[in-house]
């Protein structure tokens, strides 16, 4: 095996993990937004002053945050898997593939547009 190829190989795996490492901090700050959002709530309420409707809209914003940092975590970390195992053949391509990023990205995105309208509509309805 050639020392420049075996050098670029050991690049690359290193970027393969500092990518994944960034999908750890991000996913971890999607969990923690969301579960903090729910245990915020859940104080609000335990002094009196929580409405039914304005508690399930947000939970159910907060759980929105949590399956996404769980779902991109776990597609982060398939998508690390499958880097290295082509990293490690013998016939390394570049092949394009679909973007974690761009999917999380949207998602949240949704998750805001959600947000968004569970407001206003909270705000007509005063």
């Amino acid at each position: 095996m050639n020392l420049t190829n075996e050098l670029a190989r050991q690049r690359n795996r290193d970027a393969a993990e500092r990518t994944l490492m960034a999908w750890i901090r991000t996913c971890l700050s999607l969990i923690s937004f969301g579960f903090g959002l729910d245990k915020i709530i859940a104080a609000i309420n335990n002094r009196g002053r929580g409405g039914g409707h304005a508690e399930m809209s947000v939970r159910l914003v907060a759980l929105g945050f949590v399956i996404t940092g769980v779902l991109a975590l776990a597609t982060a970390t398939l998508q690390h898997n499958r880097d290295l195992r082509l990293i490690r053949s013998d016939d390394f391509l570049y092949r394009s593939k679909p973007s974690i990023a761009t999917a999380t990205a949207v998602v949240i995105t949704l998750i805001g547009v959600m947000a968004m309208v569970i407001l206003i509509l909270g705000a007509l309805a005063t």
